[in-house]
């Protein structure tokens, strides 16, 4: 038996008299009086199918039973549409198949989502129903974009002389920034494994086994709070160099973008991406994370308003926060003002002082507390021009960066100054090797603790920490982070003096780390790489947000599968078999 000689996107004109079997799923049924139409549909596309009582009763009186999404095969012959009813948008359009013969090989309940790209369903409705939600041609195509965008990149790993190589998925539990998933074991009882945040210490090891190049398209797991570009499961191309500086990491990222972004999108980027340091970065754009696709640069204004007579900013500067501003370049109405303050409020200012450029200087409720010549010097800094908008954030670091980052991309949104299928690549470098935790007022690493302190910096390791600089750099794709690299730490010596800094002495590095510790005294080379998010890299590519549309089965927002119902309970014999029980109050 055949099921198909063709898919259903292959049949045109040249096919017209042929005998064609396909199978398919029923898209859709129309009774035009006697003449039944069938949209038949498979992975490839559709194909209209004519039922006609005249030429075959008894697949008409079949064809008459059929209900959405139910399994056919058909043979019967290709013809051509009657005159005015071909469809242009179809490849099959010119055509269609008077059916001789049908089998339906399997029915189907009436769906509860619509398989139809133009209704979109709810997100809980699509993520239990998600068998019936990947029937969308929008979101089969995703997928195939997603295996375009994995095959060049597997492709250009090749050309430059990388070994693909798996690493384990049960590993040793150590610190990498979020929670780690655990398995017990049932063979080494009250011993747990973690499931991999990230391939980093063996993909070290690598390099100290002398594999110069590995790479992975590798799965890793975090138990951490979820968002719009984050799920517990994620993939990231990984990769390690042997012998390489941060700069040539970098080249060859950058050379991957670009042949990524040329393979699978026609685009050719022949600019440098271009490089900020992380400071440059805070500073301009109050984030590490700028989207470049439009200017909008922030301006710190902090030397200038502490000598004026406006209380909030003074005390502000006073205490070591910041006073900062944005210029949308463009006069706002007051309503369209009042609607950015509260949405700077809602992003955790206390409020938004603003002033608009005249032909006499700056007006607001607030101008009279700036004399003539300190609004001279807000002008030259900003570079201010008349009947436009200056907007200040004025509160501690942190939180004036983060507001204003915010409101620059609102802005952005507003304003429509992104442009539609527009790259923009960036690096982002120097990064601080450790930050203090706020609740505890612990060093904590910024990154991770296997970064490479850059030369110059190593004699602050002890006596101020928070001088210290990394050979760190992190790759921005339009406000979103692709991912995150370093030169690694290759000396036992030296990574022991920086796990001291964040609290790991002696016997408690051995403990957590020991394994790395160990393979770096049998000459670990020097080598560097990196994470580089891959869920996130196809969403943006295809000019989505939600990384959920580009991976098969996804979680929920609460970390939880609708379709199969995990994380699900364990029966007791599992709980005797792993030595372990729960203790965990049911709700009633």
């Amino acid at each position: 038996m055949t099921y198909r000689t063709h898919t259903c996107n292959q049949l045109t004109k040249k096919e017209i008299g042929k005998k064609v079997i396909l199978s398919g799923w029923n898209l859709s049924r129309r009774d035009h009086g006697g003449l039944i139409f069938i949209d038949l549909r498979d992975r490839y596309g559709l194909t209209q199918l004519a039922f006609d009582p005249k030429h075959n009763k008894k697949a008409h009186q079949v064809a008459e039973s059929l209900t959405r999404e139910d399994v056919i095969t058909i043979e019967g012959k290709v013809r051509s549409r009657p005159k005015g009813m071909a469809n242009p948008k179809l490849a099959t359009g010119d055509v269609e198949v008077l059916v001789d013969k049908i089998n339906i090989f399997s029915k189907s309940k009436t769906p509860p989502i619509e398989i139809d790209d133009r209704i979109e369903s709810s997100e809980e409705t699509r993520l239990k129903y998600r068998y019936l939600d990947l029937r969308r041609p929008k979101m089969f195509n995703n997928l195939k974009f997603r295996n375009d965008c994995t095959k060049s990149a597997r492709e250009f790993f090749d050309q430059n002389d990388f070994i693909e190589v798996e690493t384990p998925l049960l590993m040793k539990a150590t610190p990498e920034g979020a929670r780690d998933y655990v398995v017990p074991s049932r063979t080494v009882p009250g011993k747990f494994f973690a499931l991999p945040q990230s391939p980093q210490l063996y993909k070290q090891i690598l390099m100290v086994a002398g594999f110069d190049r590995y790479y992975q398209i590798a799965r890793c797991l975090r138990d951490e709070d979820l968002r719009s570009d984050r799920q517990p499961e994620h993939t990231q191309m990984d990769f390690e160099m042997s012998f390489v500086t941060a700069e040539e990491v970098m080249e060859f990222v950058e050379n991957l973008y670009k042949h990524i972004t040329k393979k699978v999108k026609n685009i050719t980027i022949k600019e440098k991406f271009p490089v900020l340091t992380f400071d440059e970065s805070m500073e301009k754009y109050g984030t590490d994370k700028p989207d470049l696709r439009y200017n909008l640069k922030l301006t710190n204004v902090s030397d200038v308003v502490k000598d004026s007579d406006f209380k909030v900013f003074k005390d502000i500067v006073a205490s070591g926060g910041l006073v900062k501003c944005i210029n949308p370049e463009q006069d706002l109405p007051r309503k369209e003002i009042d609607a950015l303050i509260d949405f700077c409020i809602k992003a955790g200012a206390k409020g938004m002082a603003w002033m608009r450029v005249t032909d006499k200087g700056l007006e607001s409720n607030i101008a009279k507390f700036f004399s003539p010549a300190i609004q001279k010097k807000i002008l030259a800094k900003t570079k201010a021009k008349k009947d436009s908008i200056l907007m200040f954030i004025a509160d501690k670091p942190s939180v004036c960066n983060n507001v204003l980052n915010l409101l620059r991309q609102e802005l952005a949104s507003r304003l429509k100054l992104i442009k539609p299928n527009e790259f923009k690549y960036c690096w982002v470098v120097d990064y601080p090797l450790f930050e203090k935790d706020e609740d505890t007022d612990a060093w904590i690493p910024c990154h991770h603790i296997f970064s490479k302190p850059k030369d110059e910096s190593i004699q602050y390791l002890e006596k101020d920490p928070g001088k210290v600089k990394a050979d760190l750099f992190d790759i921005v794709l339009n406000g979103t982070e692709l991912g995150s690299g370093s030169i690694r730490i290759s000396q036992p010596d030296l990574q022991r003096r920086v796990m001291k800094v964040i609290g790991l002495d002696e016997k408690e590095a051995d403990k957590k780390f020991g394994f790395l510790l160990k393979a770096y005294e049998y000459g670990g080379p020097p080598h560097g790489g990196m994470g580089l998010g891959f869920d996130r890299l196809v969403t943006l590519l295809l000019g989505l947000e939600d990384i959920r549309e580009v991976i098969a089965f996804p979680k929920n927002k609460n970390a939880e599968c609708p379709m199969d119902g995990c994380p699900s309970d364990i029966t007791d014999e599992q709980f005797k078999d792993l030595h372990i029980k729960s203790n965990v109050v049911k709700k009633q």
